[in-house]
């Protein structure tokens, strides 16, 4: 298993560098529901469809305060070792032995203040909106063993009109610990309700990212948006 390796310079850069790469990416990141905040620790449960899920975690996790980590695929993090400095642990799917240490790891980070364990239940990418979600039973242990507040979050990818894409996250009401239907409902539910966002009315920029060619234009000609 490959445990977190945050903090320390190297740690500091790649907290920056990821954050440089969403901002040249995406035109910004906008949050529609309440982020959990204080001390307590909480498994933050989420729809996986992309490579950029994980970049956008951190940066969530930055605007929220939280002491964020992220389960995934020891493959994957031996490809992408760096991610460990922000936060990233493995676990090797299909190997009982590696999903009880991973589980024992999560649940220890759980005990400490302001923790954030993101996991993506359904273990696989798959297209967005896809229903019904197919979860593992993984998520459903580690919220028995850690004794957290679980939260859903749905993540969208989406253009409207600018040049740039937008990242809108759904954020659900936090829920106490439960079988896994429970988890399966709640994270259709706010997948469903970003699904339905045909435009940003009821969301809020939490980071902003770079203009696009016509935002630049409007702003020499002095045009508001």
């Amino acid at each position: 298993m490959i445990q977190a390796a945050k903090g320390g310079p190297l740690g500091w850069l790649w907290d920056r560098y990821v954050g440089w790469k969403f901002r040249s990416a995406f035109r910004g990141l906008w949050v529609r529901g309440t982020l959990p905040t204080g001390d307590g620790a909480r498994l933050v449960y989420v729809n996986h469809t992309n490579w950029w899920d994980g970049f956008v975690l951190h940066q969530l996790g930055q605007v929220a305060g939280w002491d964020a980590y992220c389960l995934m695929e020891e493959k994957n993090l031996r490809r992408y070792r760096f991610l460990s400095r922000i936060g990233a642990f493995s676990i090797r799917p299909g190997e009982p032995d590696s999903a009880l240490e991973s589980l024992r790891y999560a649940r220890q980070l759980l005990r400490q203040p302001r923790a954030a364990v993101c996991l993506f239940p359904e273990g696989e990418l798959r297209p967005f909106g896809v229903v019904p979600m197919r979860l593992q039973r993984g998520v459903e242990l580690l919220a028995r063993a850690g004794k957290a507040e679980c939260v859903p979050v749905a993540l969208r990818y989406t253009f409207f009109e600018h040049e740039r894409p937008d990242v809108l996250v759904e954020v659900g009401t936090p829920h106490a610990a439960g079988p896994l239907e429970l988890f399966q409902q709640r994270l259709e539910a706010v997948v469903d309700r970003v699904a339905m966002a045909s435009d940003l009315e009821g969301f809020t920029q939490q980071v902003r990212g770079g203009t696009g060619v016509a935002e630049r234009w409007d702003a020499v000609r002095g045009v508001r948006a």
